[in-house]
């Protein structure tokens, strides 16, 4: 931990208000609140704008827990500040966040309880691929309390009680220290959203595909507005801001190709539709998949758990998705996205050399997979006649 904040200190310079200051930017310190459809007061003052944007992000959630509103309880926020090790640890949710601080405090020797829903861990995610996390999570350590129902909290002299059935048996368990990963709750409180004539909801602000709100002036990107709660989406979504705010662009938000990564060993990172997306679209696929057994290089590190899973339209080539379980696939996934935003297909990836041995050779051997659903009986005919021809 001590390391983790020395090294968040190194980086946070880089969004420091005296940053951006040097950048030309006049930076007001202070609870922004709009006025009025044009005006935003901050620290007294009143601001004029053309045009302005709502950044304001998201929290941690608070789940409608019984108890909850009486526990001390942890969230991404302030987990970080932890300067002891909790003997025991609950972790509410199996989304990324609940998985990663699963697993990481259970490899610092934490006694970790991860409560998942009936959906089971990370349920957006392919199923095999959560399947695999599940399994390397157990051989952790941590102890998987499984569709977790009937959830109550309680406080004790000893810590937080949880009351919980767990695959049909009632479990009665006392923790050090609770985490609460279930989610984000878009921070729209006293921004004064109504007197700028800006809509919002329990999901964020309301925006069009070019992110203006209901108010012409007004866009807002990242987490207040987006289903996609990353970092790298919040980015490219201010970029499509700047494009249509200042200079008059029609970018639009659908047009993104946004790929994530859950960081736990093997990490899982995934871009564009899964199957279960696909099939409700009405969209068929062809799917290939590369094991990580089979990849020379994950062999030889001993990281041969996993796979690379492309999902293309069928009968072509073209990537619609895409699934990697991998000590490496946020890196690796890098690769598919600039694939599909660039419209490459999974043939042409075939085509590409890749440095061997590396693991995103992966990638190129699934670009193989599909190149021999190419060789069809009547190709195959062909070649055979030919290579008899040539044997004369």
């Amino acid at each position: 931990m001590e390391r983790m904040r020395r090294l968040r200190a190194d980086i946070s310079p880089h969004d420091s208000a005296a940053r951006f200051r040097e950048l030309g930017v006049d930076v007001f310190i202070g609870g922004g609140k709009f006025t009025g459809r044009d005006t935003v007061q901050v620290g007294g003052q009143t601001l004029r704008f053309v045009h302005a944007v709502i950044a304001t992000g998201a929290r941690a959630a608070a789940p409608a827990i019984p108890g909850l509103d009486t526990v001390p309880y942890l969230t991404n926020e302030t987990l970080f500040s932890l300067t002891v090790l909790p003997k025991r640890l609950a972790v509410i949710g199996a989304g990324p966040i609940g998985c990663e601080m699963a697993q990481s405090f259970a490899r610092f020797g934490s006694e970790v309880y991860l409560v998942e829903s009936t959906g089971g861990v990370l349920p957006r995610e392919d199923r095999d691929a959560a399947g695999l996390l599940q399994a390397a999570l157990v051989r952790d350590g941590v102890k998987l309390l499984g569709g977790g129902k009937n959830l109550r909290l309680a406080k004790t002299p000893e810590g937080v009680r949880l009351l919980v059935e767990s695959q049909g048996r009632d479990l009665d368990l006392v923790v050090d220290q609770l985490l609460v990963a279930v989610g984000r709750a878009p921070n729209v409180e006293d921004l004064g959203l109504e007197t700028a004539g800006v809509e919002f909801g329990k999901k964020g602000v309301v925006v069009d595909d070019c992110l203006r709100t209901t108010n012409p002036r007004v866009f807002a990107c990242g987490d207040i507005c987006s289903p996609y709660k990353f970092t790298h989406a919040a980015d490219f979504m201010a970029r499509i801001v700047i494009q249509n705010a200042l200079f008059k662009g029609r970018k639009k938000a659908s047009a993104l190709t946004i790929p994530w990564c859950t960081y736990t060993s093997p990490e899982i990172a995934h871009v564009g539709l899964e199957p279960r997306e696909a099939k409700a679209k009405g969209i068929a696929l062809d799917t290939f998949t590369q094991e990580m057994g089979k990849v020379d290089r994950a062999i030889l590190d001993g990281e041969d758990e996993g796979f690379v899973r492309i999902h293309v339209r069928k009968g072509t080539d073209e990537i619609l998705g895409a699934t990697i379980v991998a000590t490496h696939a946020g890196d690796m996934i890098g690769e598919v996205s600039l694939a599909m935003t660039a419209g490459i297909g999974l043939g042409s990836i075939a085509g590409a050399i890749h440095p061997y041995p590396t693991q995103a050779e992966a990638i190129r051997k699934t670009g193989d997979l599909y190149n021999r659903t190419r060789l069809t009986p009547f190709v195959k005919t062909l070649f055979a006649k030919w290579l008899a021809w040539q044997r004369r």
